[in-house]
């Protein structure tokens, strides 16, 4: 049995990813996996393909031991895995628990390896792996320190597992979007009180950026997406400027709000 699976499934990006990845890649079955059970299974009737809800949460281990078992028992062929699921706070780090600290890293970096690593077992040659990153990877922001440090794992991790992977014949990408309006500023707004993440230069759209990433994993070799060209220009020109600058224009920006409105669901 041919199958995708997409992680943080229930909303946004991974939501997305399950909708257009058949444009792409031939499966019998997607694994669709995130916490709100509820909210995978109406994803049954938006795809034409089966989709089989795995309510987890993989910021335990327990759900890794699901994984490995399920994988075990039915043994697909996995044809593509895209790892989806994350979430940041904005604002000052004291308040920030330590508890969602903690969380981020689970989820933003313990978990893309676990199951990354789970999963390759069970990919043959030609299969593909996304791994969703952030603009955040390529610069240190203060305010989103923990989440933009997590990134920056990510993309790490990613290009040099490229790398590695050739000799197999699977392909591992990094998807890099700037803002993209999505259930993610819920949770990122909670610890934002005195708005010190505010200025918020470009939206897109998660149709748009998950339309890019799939298009690059599938027609180009490059390591890493990005969508938008001021986001590639911005991401060319933190190559070459030193950090420290970087910053003091990021903490600039945030003094005049931009965009800040009507970004959370609830």
């Amino acid at each position: 049995m041919n199958i995708a699976i997409v992680t943080g499934a229930s909303s946004g990006m991974g939501r997305e990813f399950v909708l257009q990845l058949s444009q792409y890649v031939k499966v019998d079955e997607i694994w669709a996996i995130a916490r709100r059970g509820d909210a995978l299974e109406s994803l049954k009737k938006e795809v034409n393909v089966p989709v089989r809800p795995i309510s987890l949460d993989l910021c335990e281990k327990s759900s890794f031991d699901t994984m490995a078992k399920l994988l075990e028992e039915e043994k697909p062929d996995v044809k593509l895995l895209v790892n989806a699921a994350g979430f940041g706070k904005f604002g000052a780090y004291h308040k920030v628990s330590l508890e969602d600290e903690s969380r981020m890293i689970d989820l933003n970096c313990k978990a893309v390896v676990l199951l990354t690593r789970l999963v390759l077992p069970y990919m043959e040659k030609g299969s593909h792996i996304l791994q969703l990153d952030s603009l955040s990877a390529f610069q240190p922001v203060p305010y989103i320190t923990t989440y933009g440090a997590t990134k920056a794992f990510v993309l790490s991790y990613c290009r040099a597992m490229n790398r590695e992977l050739k000799n197999k014949g699977v392909r591992m990408m990094a998807m890099n979007p700037g803002w993209v309006k999505t259930e993610f500023f819920d949770h990122a707004f909670q610890t934002n009180s005195d708005n010190e993440v505010k200025f918020f230069d470009r939206l897109y759209e998660a149709k748009d950026c998950v339309a890019t990433g799939l298009k690059d994993l599938y027609r180009t070799k490059k390591d890493y997406s990005i969508h938008g060209l001021p986001i590639k220009l911005q991401v060319l020109a933190v190559k070459f400027v030193p950090h420290s600058i970087v910053m003091n224009i990021w903490l600039n920006q945030q003094k005049k709000a931009k965009n800040n409105k009507g970004l959370t669901t609830k």
